[in-house]
Order: structure tokens, then sequence, then C-alpha cells
């Protein structure tokens, strides 16, 4: 049992420390100031055309559209396009667009074969922008006051052509403040930000699909939502075709650029989580290798720590809690960071192992053909 005991300490040292050091390399990539005034002249009153997909959303997306209204600094339009909503969505956004004449309100055409919902409302809102400075955004979505002028000014700072930020993920339930702030973890210990800043490569395309500013001519030399067309991950899917395009790519910390609640309820986080997996890491090549890195790191010094105590072996434990404490160095300083919720570190290797069994879930059902129906589609 020792064997054991020390082989899983010791591995789950190593799962966790590099992961960990990545984290801590990216952190400060990630978490970039936007200096304001060294460029705020080249964006003042820039034109926007704000991209709004709506399917049934009656609950967020007055808010939504509030809050891009109220961004200084910048000229928007707003362009909402309803989605055949079985709730009040289409008469909330009517009824601002008679009061607001920069909010327009778009009936979505019958969705085709071959496409995803989101990607052929985000197709058909491009189709209809007056401007050609261009930003999607999610219904459930509320920016700060000053959001789209300071992602104008990194933008035209650094010259990508796609850019996304993170909002500040706001949760309620249990199961969202445990596994909503991994998206934090996922993003920031596994991808090197040094290489996606520096290179092109798709391999390296990431992104957060409630929120990406790019403009007409990079968007259509990327290909348009219709180069995805059957995704249901644009996060992913879309800065991937801005780097096939030879385009460059970024995603920033937008804690204090907007704030979001994808999900209310702990069955609509696990669906979520279920309808975007294949796309990650729920697959035949990524499956496994991540699966392992994730229950060595999280996972394996727990169970290391158990066998020690029980068994009195001071070392072999004092080795586990050295790599219990490394695993949650990134989510207690996501949580401090992102503002993210206590009982998300202090269940953050239930969380993780949760995570893995909805990413087999999420393969098994892509094997047997089987696909999660969201908002009333399954695709």
């Amino acid at each position: 049992m020792m064997v054991l005991a020390w082989t899983l300490a010791l591995v789950g040292v190593f799962a966790a420390g590099i992961p960990t050091l990545m984290f801590l390399a990216n952190l400060p990539l990630f978490c970039v100031g936007i200096d304001q005034t060294s460029v705020r002249k080249s964006v003042e009153n820039r034109d926007v055309s704000v991209l709004i997909p709506a399917r049934n959303e009656a609950a967020s997306i007055a808010r939504c559209i509030e809050s891009v209204l109220q961004n200084r600094g910048v000229n928007v339009e707003v362009i909402v396009l309803e989605d055949n909503s079985s709730d009040a969505t289409a008469e909330i956004v009517r009824g601002i667009a008679e009061v607001e004449q920069s909010v327009r309100c778009l009936a979505g055409n019958a969705l085709p074969d071959g496409w995803n919902g989101k990607q052929y409302a985000c197709w058909q809102l491009a189709l209809e922008a007056s401007y050609t400075q261009l930003l999607f955004l999610d219904a459930d979505v509320r920016l700060s006051p000053d959001a789209i002028e300071r992602l104008l000014t990194y933008q035209e700072h650094t010259g990508v052509s796609l850019l996304s930020a993170f909002p500040h993920q706001a949760t309620g339930t249990i199961l969202e403040k445990l596994l909503i702030p991994l998206m934090h973890y996922m993003l920031l210990c596994f991808l090197p930000f040094s290489l996606m800043r520096t290179k092109a490569d798709p391999m390296f395309a990431a992104g957060c699909g409630q929120l990406f500013l790019t403009t007409r001519d990079d968007y259509t030399t990327a290909g348009t939502h219709s180069a995805i067309r059957e995704s249901r991950h644009d996060g992913l899917k879309l800065p991937r075709i801005y780097r096939q395009a030879g385009l460059r790519t970024d995603v920033i910390d937008g804690t204090n650029l907007a704030e979001c609640r994808m999900y209310h309820s702990g069955p609509e986080v696990m669906l979520g989580l279920l309808k975007n997996a294949t796309e990650g890491i729920a697959n035949r090549h990524l499956i496994a290798p991540f699966s392992f890195v994730l229950i060595a790191a999280n996972v394996f010094p727990i169970l290391s720590l158990v066998i020690a105590v029980w068994a009195g072996a001071t070392w072999c434990a004092v080795v586990a809690l050295i790599a219990i404490g490394l695993a949650h160095i990134p989510r207690t300083l996501a949580m401090l960071r992102f503002r993210q919720p206590l009982v998300g570190v202090l269940g953050h290797s239930i969380a993780t192992l949760l995570f893995v069994v909805l990413q087999w879930v999420a393969f098994a059902m892509a094997g047997m053909g089987l696909r999660t129906n969201w908002r009333g589609r399954s695709r």
C-alpha cells in the first residue's frame, strides 16, 4: 500500500506542478492592462455594430441591450436577431427599438440543414451590420460603460484581427460555483499564452464565445461563421479559422469589462458542458491524456493522503499535502483575481472529477450518435 501511496503522491506533484507553473506564467499575460490614454483618440467615436443572437432570452436581453447603449466614447448600432423564440424576447426587443433608434430587431430565418443555430444567427447579423467594426455579443452578457472603448483600444494597440474577452462569470447554484470557474483553470493551465501571442498556429486558438470583436474585412477573410456552420463551440472554432487564414487572435481577461451568467441551474450547467465537450477535449485524441492529468493532479494526492494517514507514513503525507496545495494554487489565485466563489476552491477536486466524468459522457454520447438538446435544438 505504501508503494501505491508514494506513487500517487509523486505523480500528483508533477501532474499538479506543471499546470500550476503554466498558470503562473499565463496569469499576467491574460490580465493585461488596457492603457486608454495612449490610443484613446484613435478609437474615440468609432462606429461599432453590436450583433446579438437571441433565442429565448427574455430574462436577460433587455439588460444586455441597455448595457450596450450605456457605453461611452463610441457610436453603436445594436442589432438583435430574434431566433424564433418561444418566449417574449421579440416583444422586449421591439419595445426597446421603438424608443431607441440605434436598436434594430431582426426576425431570424428558418435554420437550414447543416447549420448550428447560433452560427447561422451570427452570420445573418453580420450581413445586416452597417459598420466595419463588429462586436458579437451573447444575450446574457452585460457590458461595463467603457467596455467597447477599452476593447477597441486594445485591438488598435495590438493589431489583432479577432479579440475575445472572458467576462466575469456570475454563478448561483452549487454546480455553477464548482464547474464554471474551470473555464479559467483549463485555459490558463494548458494554453501557453506566450506562444499563442507570438505564433499564428491554429493549435493555439482560444477565445470566449460570449464576446468577439473583429472587423468586417478580417471576418470575411477568415470565412465568416459559415466556415464553422456546424459547430457549437465558436469560442474555439472562430479563432481557429482566423488563424488558418493567417490572422492573429487574442483572448484577454474581461472581468472588469463585462459580466455573464450562462446557466441558472445544475442541470443547465451539465447540459451546457456536454453540448460543447466533443469539440474541446472529449475526442479520441485528447480525452485520455487530459483525463489522466486532471485526475492525477487533483484526485491522486487525496487518495495518497488517506493511505498515508491510515498507515502513519508522515513523509508520504507531507508530499501528498504539497501536491494538494499545488493543485489548488490556480483555483485560489483565480478566485482572488476573477472574483470566483470560495466554494469552487474548496470543492476543486470534486469539480475536476465531475468535469472529467462529463467529458466521458459526452464522448460516449458522440460514439452512439446522440446530441445534447439546447434551447429546443440539437444543433
